[in-house]
């Protein structure tokens, strides 16, 4: 007898994460009898705070019909070039970690190779002279980037910073519309099939009972699928991630947004800085076995430049992520899935990559071993690839004024981390995987923010004339000098968002 077509979804929790995933499966399923059925309360809050994003969710939106502009006076939006780091290497210290590449290749040899060659005699410039996404975030210019750059100087990409709530709801219409059906209730229980475990059907406190054959859970911290009933289990990455508390507020813009997100060192975490246009989203991520609450929320109030909007919130955490995230027929998505904290704008990212995931694996009649084997693998693979990256950040440290730091920098790292770090300091060399959210050029910009450089290069490079590279750096600063000179401010691209691209 042939098994039934999985053809009735059930999504529960209403927040970004549910209905980006509503949203996209009611697109992809579009044309094929698919019911698709959110159950949330809206007596329920939501954590809404992840206000930063990263290029993919222009991508995300995009597929959905959206533009860049419909989607930016929806939501309140900034324009996002790249995240600036202060004070993470030494007190006073800062880099950029850009949507976009470093330099030119030459004689295909990568330009981390011949820029440190004569970085290490003095004759080259910061990573970021030789960036045009650094050189437009530092002097508040924007401009849309064309869809093909004339050359690698003029190839960079841009996100957004936005009002989560908001996308939310722009992401509830888009689901709405495309026969996606809401029912407002809490669940009192979820009820499992004795013969196999897996969910049935969830009773609600409005008396419905809701019966679905594919259960995705986004319901955030609580897990209330994937754990509370079925006990995924969870794998702790404190030892290497050992922030676990914030304090959220936002406030009244009183200067011109940046294009840029900051992340501020404190004496045991960082400070998160996000310009929308119509308020700014602060944040501090803290440690709570290095400082009091009360202390992080103080220190916190003192980084805040305009009046409160609200009072602060704190979120508690954990870094880490289920060991499974599909478990007989739930799949869990966000906060239900892991945490990773908010330092490099991950948390949405992982939502796209998730429902990606479910659509290229989708079950058609069962819940076969094997896909559930290979959405485990690629989710595992791709957070564990995400931490590294964010670890990478507190372990190249070079503050000396806390223990929090101190203890970040003698911290040992996950093996798949210091295979990375070993290569690239003996060589140059960029380890790169299928299924990574981060690519050279991103760890690059963390590696030589914290003055981790290469011991040497590829030898090809003392083939060449140390006067001609000398010139072509200097060639590249001058260019993208002049182009950025030519943007408009961020501003004034806020103010007319339908401008195209300047030509390259």
């Amino acid at each position: 007898m042939t098994a039934a077509a999985v053809n009735n979804i059930v999504i529960v929790g209403g927040g970004t994460a549910g209905w980006m995933t509503a949203a996209s499966l009611a697109q992809h399923f579009i044309h094929q009898q698919v019911r698709i059925q959110v159950v949330d309360s809206s007596e329920i809050g939501t954590v809404g705070v992840g206000e930063a994003t990263i290029p993919s969710i222009r991508r995300f939106y995009q597929q959905l019909g959206m533009t860049d502009a419909e989607v930016m006076q929806a939501t309140g939006a900034t324009a996002k070039l790249a995240i600036r780091f202060n004070d993470w290497y030494q007190s006073g210290s800062h880099f950029y970690h850009p949507f976009g590449i470093y330099g030119q290749t030459v004689r295909n040899t990568h330009f981390v190779h011949y820029w440190r060659m004569l970085q290490q005699q003095g004759k080259a410039g910061p990573l970021g002279d030789y960036s045009l996404a650094v050189q437009m975030a530092d002097k508040h210019k924007f401009s849309p980037s064309p869809a093909q750059a004339g050359n690698e100087l003029g190839v960079y990409d841009w996100a957004l910073h936005l009002d989560a709530n908001k996308f939310a709801k722009l992401m509830r219409d888009i689901a709405l519309k495309n026969g996606v059906t809401h029912i407002d209730s809490r669940i009192t229980q979820v009820v499992l099939a004795p013969e196999t475990g897996f969910i049935r059907q969830l009773a609600l406190e409005n008396g419905q009972q809701v019966d679905g054959q594919l259960f995705i859970d986004c319901s955030g911290f609580h897990a209330l699928l994937i754990e509370q009933a079925l006990d995924a289990g969870f794998e702790d990455w404190h030892h290497w991630l050992p922030c676990d508390r914030a304090w959220a507020v936002q406030s009244q813009r009183v200067v011109p947004p940046p294009p840029y997100t900051q992340a501020t060192a404190t004496q045991a975490g960082w400070q998160w800085h996000i310009p929308l246009q119509h308020r700014q989203g602060n944040g501090q991520v803290y440690a709570s076995d290095y400082i009091s609450d009360q202390q992080a929320l103080e220190d916190l109030h003192t980084a805040v430049d305009g009046p409160l909007l609200h009072e602060p919130r704190q979120l508690r955490f954990r870094a880490g992520r289920r060991k499974q995230a599909w478990v007989k027929n739930c799949i869990a998505v966000g906060l239900a899935a892991g945490f990773l904290e908010p330092l490099e704008s991950t948390s949405i990212a992982l939502i796209e990559t998730a429902i990606d995931k479910i659509k290229l694996l989708f079950p058609k009649q069962d819940m076969h071993p094997a896909l559930i084997r290979e959405f485990n693998d690629m989710t595992a693979r791709e957070y564990a690839r995400v931490r590294d990256f964010i670890i990478l950040h507190y372990k190249l440290n070079q503050r000396d004024d806390s223990d929090f730091w101190r203890d970040c920098r003698a911290m040992s790292v996950p093996d798949s981390l210091m295979h990375k770090m070993e290569l690239f300091e003996a060589r140059g060399h960029f380890v790169k995987y299928r299924w990574e959210m981060f690519q050279p050029a991103s760890w690059l910009s963390v590696y030589a923010g914290n003055q981790f450089l290469p011991q040497s290069w590829d030898p090809m490079v003392d083939n060449f004339e140390q006067d001609y590279l000398q010139k072509s750096l200097a060639e590249i600063r001058q260019n993208l000098a002049r182009h950025v000179d030519a943007m408009p401010s961020h501003t004034h691209f806020l103010d007319n968002p339908n401008v195209t691209a300047l030509s390259e």
